[in-house]
């Protein structure tokens, strides 16, 4: 069955009802979303994420002969596969190990307070000792 802590590259089969293929696992490539794995699928030459709990059960281990036969065959193809999906997934970037570059914020400046103005000084005194007298109709009552 399927392991890979045995070897880096793992060459075996995956056996489905549509067919068996030869697939290619390799422990350098970058780490699928959790639940994935990344397997280079030699008919589609290329390199496909699979959910790892439907594909495990139904990869096998090549023999010997079938493995020196894969390697032969396919290793250029896989090689070149490979390299392609190095570049393209090299630019992806795990945010949470990347330190914070960002600048600081800059506090506001704390406004300073306005002049306090004397406004009684603007503001002409009324005498009450004014000699026109009006009435409450605002006629002169001298009239």
């Amino acid at each position: 069955m399927y392991n890979t802590a045995k070897k880096q590259v793992w060459f075996g089969e995956l056996r489905t009802s549509k067919g068996n293929t030869i697939v290619v696992h390799d422990n350098q490539l970058p780490e699928a979303s959790p639940g994935r794995i990344y397997l280079y699928n030699t008919i589609r030459n290329t390199i496909v994420e699979y959910v790892e709990d439907i594909v495990k059960v139904n990869l096998y281990d090549l023999d010997d002969e079938q493995t020196k036969v894969a390697i032969a065959e396919l290793n250029e193809a896989w090689k070149a596969e490979r390299a392609e999906f190095m570049l393209k997934h090299q630019s992806r970037i795990d945010l949470s190990k990347v330190p914070d570059t960002a600048p600081s914020r800059k506090a506001k400046p704390v406004p300073e307070p306005d002049e306090i103005v004397d406004t009684d000084d603007d503001i002409p005194e009324l005498d009450d000792d004014d000699d026109d007298s009006f009435d409450e109709m605002g006629d002169s009552v001298d009239d």
